[in-house]
């Protein structure tokens, strides 16, 4: 198979994806590296041995950014030989995209141009953040558009026993999950893990707390119970589960693994062109994003799903 081509595509503040994700497909230069401004992204990256560079089957070959002079540093950094002037100019260049960037009301303008084009495109989590933008992506791949979006923790190595079966813990009870930042950006890290684990389903959703401390409370069909905490000043993030048998806490260390992990699949849907999860996975997980924002808005309302999922449905 001919090596794929894949795009690079905007940067927002607080984000250096661009650099870290590009690195992991085409390695980097580590004096570069260090200036990229995000002190912790040359850390992780330095302590993986060489051969832990590269994805089979593609490079990342263009990059733009939102600002021209970071897409000069991303591409020396990252080794990408090709930095365009405009996103839409990598189409007829590229075989898919990547649009790096975390703000799920800001997608639809960047992602528009590329489904017209017939490109695959991964988007970062969330893929968005209220009910008109998400009703547009699913009309995009209801009507054939190849789009994918997820948090790099539904990959985490830790985790990953726990995603294929919570057996021997019981039936699922109780789960608490923690997260920094803010919820529109950063709850769907909170979020996406404890959906893998828990599966799809999902009734209502809680958030009495604002705009810098979302606490949330979710309630599952299977009778599993959910609270996620994420607090804009808090540091790292834990997640215990709580079954009828017996509870764990997981430790999360390695997020080079749950990134490279994660576009690897993108890569493997590329090239097999069948979905690694469930497109109707993405759309729960947004809504419930959805109905959490919505719930704070409105006093701590509890937010029927239902509710969220009559005003998405196309």
């Amino acid at each position: 198979m001919k090596e794929l081509k894949i795009a690079m595509l905007g940067m927002v503040d607080g984000n250096g994806h661009p650099y870290s994700w590009s690195a992991m497909f085409n390695g980097y230069d580590k004096e570069a590296m260090e200036e990229c401004g995000f002190p912790v992204i040359p850390r992780y990256l330095e302590k993986e041995p060489s051969e832990s560079f590269g994805i089979r089957g593609a490079k990342i070959t263009h990059i733009w950014t939102d600002n021209p002079e970071d897409a000069k540093k991303v591409a020396k950094a990252s080794k990408i030989p090709n930095i365009v002037a405009k996103p839409e100019d990598v189409i007829g260049h590229v075989d898919a995209v990547i649009v790096a960037t975390d703000k799920g009301d800001d997608h639809i303008w960047r992602v528009k141009p590329f489904v017209e084009a017939g490109l695959p495109v991964f988007v970062d989590k969330p893929i968005a953040d209220n009910v008109d933008d998400l009703k547009i992506f699913c009309k995009w791949v209801k009507n054939g558009a190849k789009i994918m979006s997820s948090s790099s923790l539904r990959y985490v190595k830790e985790y990953l026993p726990y995603f294929l079966s919570t057996h021997e813990l019981g039936e699922l009870r109780y789960v608490n999950m923690t997260m920094g930042k803010t919820w529109e950006r950063y709850g769907m890290h909170a979020l996406e893990p404890v959906y893998r684990m828990t599966g799809p389903g999902y009734v209502s959703v809680q958030n009495t707390g604002d705009d810098s401390h979302n606490i949330l409370h979710l309630v599952h069909k299977n009778g599993i119970h959910v609270n996620l905490a994420v607090i804009y000043d808090m540091a790292g993030s834990e997640l215990k589960l709580v079954g009828t048998k017996d509870s764990v806490s997981l430790p999360r260390k390695d997020s080079f693994f749950s990134f490279k992990a994660q576009l690897e699949d993108f890569v493997r849907y590329l090239e097999e062109e069948v979905r690694p999860y469930p497109f109707e996975e993405t759309i729960e997980l947004a809504e419930i994003l959805i109905a959490g924002i919505r719930s704070r808005e409105e006093g701590g309302r509890k937010v029927m799903l239902d509710e969220i999922r009559k005003e998405v449905e196309v």
